[in-house]
């Protein structure tokens, strides 16, 4: 068993610690119980593939996170390196015979390394920033993407990308920022004066949305595609007005104290929903784990519990409820990518497949390994932008060749799949799942009514 003691004696640091832990939402015994070390995780791990190195595999990562309850390592720069250096995409808990939840144990170690080493100098104000300051708060993040929109519409990102002014910043944001999309109105802001936006033809459910952060800053008009099909296939969409950032971004970053924050006030903004739709595989996977965030606390636990019972990724919804096939084609070759905290993470496979194989004239071509990480993870590919590389050029070996759309379901793995197209000159758009379906309903719509006037046209002349 743990054995309880003053963290390294130190009088500055009262702390009560589990070993080498700090007691409060310290690492789970009982997830690394059942690791006994067979490697069937090796093969499935993206950071282990290109180091070889077993303290950058999973069950090296759970024998330092072990060793560490057992007082054998310090929580120090050591330990901190391979803890982050992890994708957190899950797909060892997949291949894991026993399950063993590395991802959660991540996530409780790197909560434990940020209280042990806090961020300093540049990385804690540029921490802070976006962490605390900025995705927490709905009125802010509206005027950073009231800033994009300028600097994309005023001919002011034309003028830095032409005068080479792109270059001053690192590589890896100059490429992020070359694959930026177009931002448009959020639909918070859109739908911030209506109570309901209401359902088209028979009411079938009433759903809540997620909008999310980065969802409806940069990808907007995938929430609108969202609502549309939701909508269309008979769902009222409530869209509340004080929901706010999943934190998903704060508990990878160790920041629990902020992601607990966030997921009480999400929890009281959903606690009257039926069903908490959301169409970000990152963010779903968060909600989904809130209660592993208050294992210590008996209220907020049970509260948890209920609101992540009533979570479920569009794709699942539609599945699951019932949606009207297209009967218009789209005529495109398309593929698919699982985002990791969906297929991993929720275990939501099948059914965004079949929604892309029930629109007509769709060519599907079933991707290799795609399952694997992109390398976005958040955002890894920006703090990790080396490793999340040669992560991504291993997926881009897997895309089929001639594809016209690769399809998916969250929105990191949708910047980081445009930047891999791009480097490889591939011509392949990246698309979310609910667009196709959405783009479908909107032919469907046109035809209707081109069918329409013509029926009208037809019934003057017999007249």
């Amino acid at each position: 068993m743990l054995v309880e003691k003053v963290k390294n004696n130190d009088p500055a640091c009262s702390t009560i610690s589990l070993s080498n832990y700090f007691k409060e939402d310290h690492p789970d015994e009982n997830k690394w119980a059942d690791c006994v070390h067979c490697g069937m995780c090796l093969e499935s791990c993206p950071t282990y593939l290109e180091t070889g190195q077993e303290q950058h595999s999973p069950r090296g990562r759970v024998h330092l996170i072990k060793s560490v309850a057992e007082g054998k390592i310090e929580l120090n720069e050591q330990f901190m390196d391979p803890v982050f250096q992890c994708l957190d995409c899950r797909a060892c808990t997949t291949a894991c015979p026993a399950d063993v939840d590395v991802g959660g144990l991540i996530e409780e170690a790197r909560g434990q390394v940020r209280q042990a080493i806090p961020l300093k100098g540049m990385k804690g104000v540029i921490g802070k920033f976006f962490l605390r300051d900025l995705f927490p708060h709905r009125n802010r993040l509206n005027t950073i993407s009231a800033l994009l929109k300028f600097y994309q519409t005023s001919g002011l990102q034309t003028a830095v990308r032409k005068t080479g002014a792109i270059r001053i910043m690192p590589n890896h944001l100059a490429d992020m920022e070359s694959i930026m999309p177009k931002v448009k109105t959020s639909v918070q802001k859109k739908y911030k004066d209506v109570e309901v936006i209401p359902a088209k033809g028979e009411v079938k459910s009433t759903v809540s949305m997620l909008t999310g952060c980065i969802m409806d800053i940069m990808f907007s008009d995938i929430n609108q595609s969202t609502i549309n099909v939701l909508t269309h296939n008979g769902n009222e969409v409530l869209i509340p007005k004080n929901q706010t950032c999943c934190g998903a971004l704060h508990i990878h970053a160790g920041d629990r104290k902020t992601g607990k924050k966030l997921a009480k006030q999400n929890i009281e903004a959903f606690k009257d929903a039926d069903k908490v739709v959301v169409n970000a595989a990152g963010c779903g996977c968060a909600l989904k784990e809130y209660p592993e965030l208050f294992k210590d606390e008996t209220e907020w636990k049970e509260k948890a519990e209920a609101f992540a019972a009533k979570v479920e990724d569009i794709s699942k919804h539609l599945y699951e409820s019932g949606y009207e096939k297209p009967k218009s084609s789209l005529n495109k070759r398309i593929t698919y990518h699982d985002a990791c905290h969906l297929a991993h993470g929720q275990g939501v496979r099948h059914e965004p497949r079949q929604l892309i194989n029930d629109i007509p004239g769709v060519e599907y071509i079933e991707q290799a390994n795609a399952d694997t990480c992109c390398g976005s993870a958040g955002i890894y590919n920006i703090t990790n932008p080396e490793m999340a590389g040669a992560v991504l050029e291993r997926k881009m070996e897997n895309v089929p060749e001639n594809i016209e759309m690769i399809s998916m379901g969250n929105p990191g793995c949708m910047l980081q799949m445009a930047l891999g197209v791009q480097k490889h000159g591939r011509k392949a758009e990246i698309v979310h799942t609910v667009q196709l379906l959405d783009w479908a309903y909107q032919k469907d719509q046109e035809n209707n009514t081109d069918k329409s006037s013509t029926d009208k046209v037809l019934s003057v002349r017999e007249e």
